[in-house]
């Protein structure tokens, strides 16, 4: 989704070793897990220390190459972080800040908090699969910025500002940094009421893979580990290919169907930008050149969330990657810099990781090429637990009737797709016959 808060991505090339190819609606929720209470925890207000310290253990953050990320990983067992890099530095928010905007619809509901049907028909989505179109309804319907000044002030925010001047209607440009999103979350989980809370965390435990601009939204965190985990993505900028689904739309599909997907400089004139003379435009001096030295220009990937039993651990990993890299690059990289992480309370999925050449590999529903369940990112790193024999695929010169099967899509790829000199990998296990 790019919509100030998406994703796009370039279809890729990378060498494949072995082929030598080029690379080519929910009622409200009560099932929220409890919260720990094993040890008190500081207030939410409480600072994380300083950027590169830690309060467990020593930082094990494994960054790429050309990549820029913050990351804080809280232990809320502990109350202790374990993981802090560049904790306060300012990102995008991209459709990260989709969490403020539904904090903030829910500061006048009180003491009941019922959804009106239109807006739940809006907010899951926007929840779920980082819908744009219910983002752009209550930037506008609530004020635009003024919904960041209000949630800044509410939640103890240090380092989130709004859009900035010139660029009001866009919800994406919000600034904000890994500290404040383990905040956000931890707002949500020990202090906002629980009917908000059960909303929210309820929608995030059921985030789709596709999201609404049929973007695949499942790396990071939900990649990196087995449930119970709850996550809110966020991406922005120049991708391409990284659609999901047996026939998801094109990138430029999905951008035709947003008011802000756009993929150069934003009109500042824009539909959705609040009138001159309003609260936006009244903005100091001081939180307009906070928000402007936010890097708007190289491509966005955040994973936030919580992971393991009772949301013991909250993960904030805002990522910058180089102009021009395609998403199946970008998603891989976010891959092993999240599962890099001390992440208290995670479980991680049994497998191997490899690189996959191609475009558009769909993911079948058995080792065949009937049913297609979803199509891969060019060029993204998957996880195989097991392998079988199936139905010969053929990529002249090349054959192979060995499939992969990727246990977080459900499904099975031949293997001729994966980035290996062998038909069968030399280090996966079989598949267990039913």
């Amino acid at each position: 989704m790019w919509h100030i808060s998406s994703a796009r991505g370039l279809p890729t090339t990378t060498a494949a070793s072995r082929a030598l190819l080029p690379v080519a609606a929910l009622l409200l929720g009560l099932t929220t897990a409890a919260t720990s209470t094993a040890a008190p925890v500081p207030p939410v207000g409480a600072e994380a220390g300083s950027d590169r310290t830690v309060s467990t253990s020593a930082a094990q953050a494994q960054i790429p190459a050309g990549v820029t990320a913050g990351v804080v990983v809280y232990d809320r067992q502990t109350g202790t972080f374990t993981e802090q890099v560049n904790a306060s530095m300012q990102f995008r928010s991209a459709s990260v800040v989709k969490l403020l905007l539904t904090l903030d619809f829910f500061r006048d509901r009180g003491p009941n908090y019922t959804i009106p049907a239109a807006d739940r028909a809006l907010l899951e989505p926007m929840l779920r699969s980082s819908y744009d179109e219910a983002a752009d309804h209550y930037w506008v319907a609530r004020g635009g910025p003024a919904i960041i000044d209000r949630m800044v002030t509410q939640l103890g925010l240090s380092d989130t500002v709004g859009p900035p001047a010139g660029m009001e209607g866009f919800w994406g440009y919000t600034a904000i940094s890994a500290r404040d999103t383990v905040k956000i979350y931890r707002y949500i989980l020990e202090q906002a009421p629980a009917p908000v809370r059960e909303f929210i965390m309820t929608n995030l435990r059921q985030s789709t893979r596709c999201a609404s601009d049929a973007f695949d939204q499942h790396f990071g965190i939900a990649a990196a580990f087995d449930r119970p985990w709850a996550v809110k993505q966020g991406w922005s900028g120049e991708y391409e290919d990284g659609t999901c689904g047996p026939s998801g739309a094109s990138n430029a599909e999905a951008a035709s169907k947003t008011s802000v997907s756009k993929t150069s400089a934003p009109n500042p004139a824009a539909d959705n930008a609040p009138e001159a003379g309003s609260e936006s435009a009244a903005r100091t001096p001081a939180v307009t050149r906070a928000a402007a030295q936010v890097d708007l220009a190289r491509p966005a990937l955040h994973t936030t969330g919580t992971v393991g039993t009772g949301d013991r651990a909250i993960v904030a990993v805002l990522t910058l990657h180089p102009v021009g890299t395609s998403y199946g690059k970008a998603y891989t990289d976010l891959g092993r810099l999240t599962r890099s992480l001390d992440v208290p309370g995670a479980t991680r999925p049994a497998g191997k990781w490899y690189g996959t050449w191609g475009s558009g590999v769909n993911v079948r529903e058995a080792a065949t090429t009937a049913r297609s369940l979803t199509r891969l990112p060019a060029g993204v790193e998957v996880l195989i637990s097991c392998q079988k024999q199936g139905e010969t695929v053929s990529v002249p010169p090349y054959t192979n009737n060995w499939w992969a099967y990727l246990p977080q899509y459900g499904g099975y790829m031949s293997n001729i797709y994966v980035s290996s000199p062998d038909n069968k990998l030399p280090d996966v296990p079989v598949c267990a016959t039913a």
